[in-house]
């Protein structure tokens, strides 16, 4: 479980930041994770020389959870005392790495209180986008707006947009930022082509989203979006296309 590779600058505004973060500030994690997806780490591998492809990162576990071990200077690799391999990796492309096998990075493991955890989840966050994907942990509900103007008009657009098998409903609380509306997309085909229809779709039917009511869509094939999976296990489809002879399946032309 290896990315090579290195980044320009350092870790010091991830060194200053790391000191601000306490529990329960979720504006200072959220600036830690900022300074992580633009700044650089040094992980301590366990087996290997960099590049090389039996190199395996250092691994500890916390609260049942996989962690990658890392420091984020010069300075912190020699307290640390770790005799082994190292090497420099930008945070975003070891973020990347890491949750899609969903291993979190934990951050001077070595210092005094034991450092700080970056879960899987939030890494996928500063790999994709620290201001496309929602800040966790996130509240997820049954929508209780009274928005019956905007399904109405999303169940009839969806009934023309051949390329959705279904749509979802939740209510989404970040832990830093504005709730939302999300619509779940189940789809048959997920070409550009079939992406543009949905997308005309959302467009057509925004117009019926009561005012200050902020909307998103998300994926339902998605493995690794916890709104998509909260979706599959608790939310029935509000919309399903029927498929002649009973079933369900990809629609006939």
């Amino acid at each position: 479980m290896v990315e090579s590779g290195g980044a320009a600058g350092g870790g010091a505004a991830i060194e200053q930041v790391l000191r601000e973060v306490v529990p329960g500030r979720f504006d200072t994690y959220e600036s830690l994770l900022h300074a992580v997806a633009e700044g650089q780490v040094w992980m301590l591998l366990w087996h290997g020389e960099p590049g090389r492809p039996d190199a395996q990162y250092g691994n500890m576990e916390v609260g049942g959870a996989g962690y990658a071990p890392c420091v984020t200077s010069p300075e912190q690799l020699a307290a640390s005392g770790w005799s082994r391999a190292h090497q420099v990796s930008s945070g975003r492309e070891i973020a990347a790495a890491l949750y899609r096998e969903r291993w979190g990075l934990w951050l001077n493991p070595h210092q005094p209180g034991g450092g700080v955890g970056l879960p899987w989840a939030d890494l996928r966050r500063i790999a994709g986008g620290l201001d496309r994907l929602p800040a966790g942990p996130l509240r997820i509900s049954e929508p209780q707006v009274a928005a019956d103007q905007f399904y109405a008009l999303l169940n009839q657009a969806a009934h023309g947009t051949p390329a959705v098998r279904s749509l979802r409903r939740a209510w989404v609380e970040p832990a830093w930022g504005t709730p939302y509306l999300v619509i779940g997309l189940d789809l048959y085909d997920s070409s550009p082509p079939a992406v543009e229809s949905v997308r005309q779709m959302m467009q057509h039917a925004l117009s019926g989203v009561p005012e200050g009511v902020a909307v998103s869509t998300v994926a339902m094939s998605d493995p690794f979006d916890p709104v998509a999976l909260w979706l599959q296990v608790r939310a029935l489809p509000f919309f399903e296309r029927p498929v002649a002879g009973g079933g369900y399946g990809y629609p006939r032309v």
